[in-house]
């Protein structure tokens, strides 16, 4: 799984695995879902990231496995 973060597109973009992705479908604004050949969800793309929040600090991304 690999987070990347583009301050200067402010895009945040998820990738769960390596599987080429067959199709992207934009679900909500701004809200971009990347499918493999098996219609499994391998990417989630948030575009107009500084947008979602007024208190988004990208210095202070956290992982949190429950």
């Amino acid at each position: 799984m690999k987070l990347n973060v583009d301050k200067e597109a402010d895009v945040l973009y998820l990738r769960l695995d390596d599987s080429p992705i067959a199709e992207s479908e934009e679900v909500s604004p701004g809200v971009v879902l990347d499918y493999n050949e098996a219609n499994e969800v391998v990417g989630v793309e948030l575009l107009h990231l500084s947008k979602r929040s007024s208190n988004l600090n990208l210095s202070a991304l956290q992982f949190e496995t429950v």
